[in-house]
């Protein structure tokens, strides 16, 4: 009689990742959610007793360094501002935005903590994994798109009750609200990456069909 070892996996398939392996991610990932909502919290709680402390974007092309020696030019982009105390207007917005951009944050790590939970089961390609994968695409689409229009709100308000004209002229300081690509760029990804998944679990039913 033949025997063989027992790798605590399903017949016929092998193990990613030990459960040891997977236990690990899984705490760091529970770590880690735990570690951000504490810093969220913080921050949300400091818009609402000050000081802040922000960076207000402005526009780089009028906003020139002079005196510089050697011929050198130089421009700033953005303006780091104190502000003792925030309207409550703007720190409602600031707060929500956060509150949003950790909602993205906790979506990655809980994403993180249950692809590993399904890797110690050794099966991976399950319509709960394409569901989970789909499902944090679609958070992190809406709470990036939500979070960074919120803040671009806020800013330029902040933005109006700080200094808005120059020492040496009459030239306003044009604030320019930014919008970055990666919240679209990570979320389109991840409902890819679900697409994929989607077609592996049909392989994977098809070969378990011929097994």
């Amino acid at each position: 009689m033949k025997l063989t070892k027992d790798t605590g996996a399903p017949a016929g398939e092998k193990r990613i990742v030990s459960r040891t392996d997977a236990m690990v991610f899984m705490v760091v990932a529970a770590l880690a959610a735990v570690v951000s909502t504490a810093f969220s919290v913080s921050e949300i709680v400091g818009y609402f007793t000050g000081p802040v402390t922000l960076e207000l974007p402005v526009d780089a092309q009028d906003q020139s360094v002079d005196g510089l020696s050697a011929g050198v030019r130089g421009h700033y982009t953005t303006l780091t501002a104190t502000v003792p105390a925030l309207p409550a207007g703007p720190a409602a917005l600031l707060a929500w935005s956060s509150a949003l951009h950790q909602a993205g944050v906790l979506a990655v790590q809980a994403l993180v903590f249950l692809l590993a939970y399904r890797l110690r089961s050794a099966v991976l390609f399950t319509a709960v994994s394409v569901r989970i994968i789909g499902a944090c695409g679609i958070v992190l689409l809406l709470v990036g798109t939500f979070s960074q229009g919120l803040y671009g709100i806020a800013v330029p308000r902040v933005a109006d009750q700080v200094v808005m004209e120059r020492q040496t002229g009459d030239e306003l300081v044009l604030f320019e609200g930014t919008l970055s690509p990666w919240p679209l760029v990570l979320s389109l990804v991840l409902i890819l990456i679900a697409g994929v998944f989607q077609y592996g679990r049909r392989i994977q039913q098809d070969s378990d069909g011929l097994v």
